[in-house]
């Protein structure tokens, strides 16, 4: 009978879903619920949104050992995606605090896997800057998986990844006016 080889230590990646395509925060919170299967644990930190949903929700019912295996932190105000401002100082401000917010929690090591949701779309309003977000890229452990979403996700970043999946849009019902539904967008 052969032996069985020992288990070899795990090794993150930096992963990115970006595009115009739905499914690019789906994607990855399930990667965190397939993750929670094996007992690993995430953090999710969500840039530009500030709204109770129905992830959020999910994530306080999942524990194991009387803690929660996915934390989600939002660092926006639901106004900013809905808005045609520009970005203010406080917007700026939210983002830079979330963004030490993760770089803390993905140094800790407490997590297996990181999220930085949205992280695109906060470079492209430039509530971020490029040396910011590649600061915390470099910080990066190698055994924490570094997922960052949004749509544009800069060339530069997209050339750092391990992985990189774009969502492309070929239909959608909300050109038809259908708005976010509960539990399904939201």
């Amino acid at each position: 009978m052969a032996k069985a080889k020992p288990a070899l230590p795990f090794k993150g990646y930096i992963q990115v879903y970006t595009g115009n395509g739905k499914g690019k925060t789906t994607a990855a919170l399930g990667l965190a619920l397939r993750a929670a299967g094996h007992g690993y644990r995430t953090f999710v930190g969500q840039f530009c949104k500030g709204r109770k949903t129905g992830e959020i929700a999910a994530a306080a019912r999942l524990r194991a050992g009387g803690r929660p295996v996915i934390v989600i932190r939002q660092f926006g105000d639901i106004r900013f995606l809905r808005s045609d401002r520009p970005s203010d100082p406080e917007d700026i401000r939210r983002a830079q605090r979330g963004l030490e917010i993760c770089r803390r929690a993905m140094t800790s090591g407490k997590y297996r896997i990181v999220v930085l949701d949205e992280i695109c779309l906060a470079l492209y309003f430039m509530l971020l800057s490029r040396a910011e977000v590649e600061a915390v890229l470099d910080e990066r452990p190698a055994d924490v998986e570094l997922v960052l979403t949004g749509r544009r996700a800069p060339l530069w970043l997209m050339r750092r990844a391990d992985l990189v999946t774009e969502m492309r849009e070929r239909k959608h019902y909300y050109t038809a006016g259908v708005a976010a539904r509960k539990g399904i967008e939201d």
